[in-house]
């Protein structure tokens, strides 16, 4: 019984041994030495974390921020209606020149085709006719009134020759007409029809190719030219929020292609119909174009009433945009910070952005709350 009693006696001084060398490896580890970092403890709720020095964490008092009402939807920039014309051509006949192609901007009274008809020939040959009984006309009317001064006839014969002149003039300016309206000039037959453009702009439909033939008004418009310095922007809205668009407010437009340009518009119609499938109104914004938009692109459009709203600005770098979602870090008792979620809306001067919802003027938040999530998440 003595010689167990040495043995179990040997056997705990040796485990304590090997205890005392671990503890002074670990003393001699410099990490050790370090000084602990910030600590972070989660409390029950996810949203709050508890941080054993909160003054590392600089704080900003959201303030009143006073602004429109506004909308935020998608929409398609088309040509202004108003500003978009058809080229026609009323003279019948082929086409044997095309001086301009879809897509070209073009001047008013620029050639666009030539078509070579038989209409113009026509024309003409009326018209030489006319002007050959006029001249006729015209010398029977001053011998008519010659010789009734002399009493050689009747005041019945010289009125008829003097209708016989009117109708004749009326003739050569029924012909002359009929060459204008078909594009000819007057000063120079010829067969070929020039077909200028009416209007500047950009040639957004072309129907026409060389040697086809033209039908007057029966066949398509060889050519549409539209005039986008005024632009459409057609939005859907959703009929629920059509209680808030009304004509004559204002719109920011926004371009995927131009992301950091801004572009103003008004609104000039509300459509009157919904679609039914769905349920959403189309809504006409009238923008200046400067030339940077284009027919077809999609936008972004903030659509601002005239009712003033009072929201709340914080810093931007307050906000934290994280899942799809905007976050600030709000500090509450005993070293507590909740997460709470916000919806951001437009950024605002000196580095400020508004908060629609979420949080209240005088509330405090986090200065930068990228820091702070970077913190947690160690």
């Amino acid at each position: 019984m003595r010689k167990r009693t040495l043995y179990e006696t040997a056997a705990v001084a040796l485990f304590c041994g090997l205890i005392v060398c671990g503890c002074r490896e670990e003393n001699a580890d410099p990490k050790a030495e370090a000084p602990a970092p910030v600590k972070v403890e989660h409390e029950q709720d996810a949203n709050v974390v508890q941080v054993d020095h909160p003054e590392q964490f600089p704080l900003f008092t959201a303030v009143e921020h006073v602004s429109t009402s506004q909308l935020v939807v998608n929409g398609v920039v088309s040509p202004d209606i108003s500003r978009t014309v058809p080229v026609i051509s009323l003279a019948v006949g082929r086409v044997v020149e095309i001086k301009a192609r879809l897509g070209d901007t073009v001047k008013k009274g620029q050639v666009l085709l030539r078509v070579q008809s038989a209409d113009m020939s026509g024309a003409f040959s009326d018209y030489r006719k006319a002007l050959a009984d006029e001249q006729l006309s015209r010398t029977q009317l001053e011998r008519a009134k010659l010789l009734y001064d002399k009493g050689a006839i009747s005041l019945n014969d010289m009125q008829i020759a003097q209708d016989t002149e009117d109708k004749a003039k009326t003739d050569v300016e029924n012909t002359g007409a009929k060459i204008h309206v078909l594009g000819g000039n007057l000063a120079h037959a010829d067969i070929v029809v020039d077909i200028h453009a009416p209007i500047s702009g950009v040639i957004t439909d072309q129907q026409v190719t060389n040697a086809a033939g033209v039908q007057g008004l029966a066949s398509p418009n060889p050519f549409t030219i539209s005039d986008l310095s005024n632009v459409w922007i057609l939005c859907d809205v959703y009929e629920n929020d059509l209680i808030s668009v009304h004509i004559g407010d204002t719109a920011e437009i926004r371009l995927n292609a131009y992301p950091d340009r801004v572009f103003t518009g008004r609104i000039s119609n509300v459509g009157p119909i919904l679609d039914p499938s769905l349920r959403t109104a189309k809504v006409r914004i009238e923008v200046k174009n400067p030339g940077l938009i284009k027919v077809g692109m999609f936008v972004s459009a903030t659509l601002h009433g005239v009712k003033k709203e009072t929201h709340t600005a914080v810093k931007s770098s307050a906000i934290l945009h994280m899942h799809d979602r905007d976050w600030v870090y709000v500090p509450e008792r005993d070293k507590n910070f909740r997460r709470t979620e916000v919806v951001a809306g437009n950024p605002l001067p000196d580095g400020m952005q508004e908060i629609l919802s979420g949080l209240k003027p005088g509330q405090q938040v986090v200065v930068n709350a990228l820091v702070m999530q970077n913190t947690v998440e160690q």
